[in-house]
């Protein structure tokens, strides 16, 4: 038995109750694989990056998958990037879409964030402070996340894979971007795919993959899971719940 949670974005107390869930149903050992995004959007971005660095540096067995936004951030704190090659034209990670704003702004304050329209030397004045305020474990994680986990029964991916294409000449824009042509696919992927990104009202088995992005992002609860081969049920307070295709 192996769990997994959704997409995260900041909201560090429906992420307690997902790993009091899953703790509740498989222990407190339980193997977890988290599947990325866990900025922006959400008003608390230091407190979930606390939660998952601590466990990591208690030696939990959880995997950190790799989501989008997850890599804007670390390459704004790297090299002050606030684009990635896969943003269609004018969209940035500081666009209200994105959420970029909402994290910066945990670690500074609001009223060190610059306008929308700030040109370069604001940008790098604010990285600058970001740079200061985040803690040095939030680095170490964000440095250490992996695009994708392998089991014998699934593969675990924030986003999902370009279909026909061996896991090992995957890249990682489609494993942490791709919706088409991997959303609408129906063929079998050797194992069940499971992944977030693209959100649901609630989490959904297709058969061929498992999407458990239930639209924290946007203010609904994040999802935990107990994954057994391509079985699969969501852990509530009164119990599993099967998910079938």
């Amino acid at each position: 038995m192996i769990y997994a949670v959704g997409d995260i974005h900041g909201y560090v107390d429906p992420l307690d109750r997902a790993l009091e869930l899953i703790a509740a149903d498989g222990g407190p050992d339980a193997p977890i694989v988290f599947l990325g995004d866990y900025v922006d959007r959400g008003p608390d971005v230091p407190g979930v990056l606390d939660r998952l660095s601590r466990g990591m540096a208690e030696g939990r067995p959880w995997t950190c998958l790799l989501g989008n936004h997850d890599r804007l951030f670390r390459r704004f704190l790297d090299d002050g990037a606030v684009t990635d090659g896969v943003l269609r034209p004018g969209l940035t990670w500081l666009s209200p879409p994105m959420g970029g704003y909402e994290t910066l702004a945990a670690y500074v304050g609001r009223g060190a964030m610059p306008p929308a329209d700030a040109g370069s030397e604001a940008l790098d004045d604010l990285r600058s402070a970001v740079i200061a305020a985040v803690p040095e474990a939030h680095r170490r994680l964000l440095a250490a996340l992996v695009p994708s986990h392998e089991t014998d029964d699934q593969i675990f991916v924030h986003a999902g894979l370009r279909p026909g294409r061996p896991l090992e000449d995957q890249i990682e824009d489609d494993l942490v971007w791709i919706r088409e042509p991997f959303l609408s696919d129906p063929r079998d992927h050797g194992r069940l795919v499971v992944h977030g990104h693209t959100a649901l009202p609630a989490a959904r088995h297709h058969g061929n993959r498992l999407n458990l992005d239930s639209g924290a992002g946007f203010g609904h609860p994040i999802t935990a899971a107990a994954i057994d081969g391509r079985a699969a049920w969501v852990l509530t307070r009164g119990g599993r719940v099967p998910l079938t295709p």
